[in-house]
């Protein structure tokens, strides 16, 4: 089976998810902080990570930036007792594959670290794509349009790859978000709707990535 970690500041938490996942077979290990967490995650490989999203000190973003930073695809379940829409966004944003909310029903989030366990987050090859007037440097994470080049995040990256190579064609919103967030399900959220504003925020408005209203976005090169 896995192994897997639990990053949660509250001891119970920790006892009680150490305890179900062993019962499922996997091996687990614990952090009491964010940066502890770090200093595990980079000496110790971990098959998945089950990531409570606010703790003392360091939270878990610091986790997410961490394992970018060391371009590890270590999967990442985050607990979010957090109402704050965008903080949740933001996570998946960083690399989350999943967010659940505090307090959260035990089996459901067993079934979703069964889902999660093997999958490597997706992270960008090293083509150049040039389509509609931009070239995206998938590998360096840069984007020019025009005259305007911008550095992307990974999740800015991946969207903008996805529309260039089906430019020309409608990517609906539940496409978007299985294969580039990898969710099988609508969060509820507007994070596909943001990711899209930030890319526009850098390269410009006049980036021909089109919003087709309540279906999705296409790249057309007459847009």
């Amino acid at each position: 089976m896995a192994t897997v970690m639990v990053v949660d500041d509250e001891e119970r938490v920790r006892t009680l998810l150490a305890k179900s996942l062993s019962s499922q077979g996997h091996t687990v290990v614990t952090a009491a902080s964010a940066s502890a967490a770090i200093d595990r995650l980079e000496s110790k490989s971990v098959d998945l990570v089950v990531l409570d999203l606010v703790m003392p000190g360091l939270g878990g973003l610091a986790v997410l930036n961490a394992l970018n930073e060391g371009k590890k695809t270590t999967p990442v379940i985050v607990l979010s007792g957090v109402t704050d829409v965008a903080s949740r966004v933001e996570a998946l944003d960083r690399g989350a594959v999943d967010v659940v909310s505090k307090p959260f029903s035990l089996t459901e989030l067993l079934a979703r670290v069964r889902r999660n366990v093997g999958l490597t987050r997706s992270v960008p090859d090293d083509r150049c794509l040039d389509v509609g007037g931009i070239r995206l440097d998938v590998g360096r994470r840069r984007a020019t349009f025009r005259s305007v080049s911008a550095s992307l995040t990974e999740r800015e990256v991946s969207l903008l790859a996805h529309l260039m190579r089906r430019a020309g064609q409608v990517c609906h919103r539940e496409e978007l978000l299985h294969d580039v967030w990898q969710l099988d399900f609508d969060p509820g959220s507007n994070v596909v709707e943001v990711c899209v504003g930030r890319i526009r925020a850098k390269l410009g408005q006049d980036i021909p990535i089109e919003t087709l209203r309540g279906v999705g976005y296409g790249l057309y090169e007459d847009a």
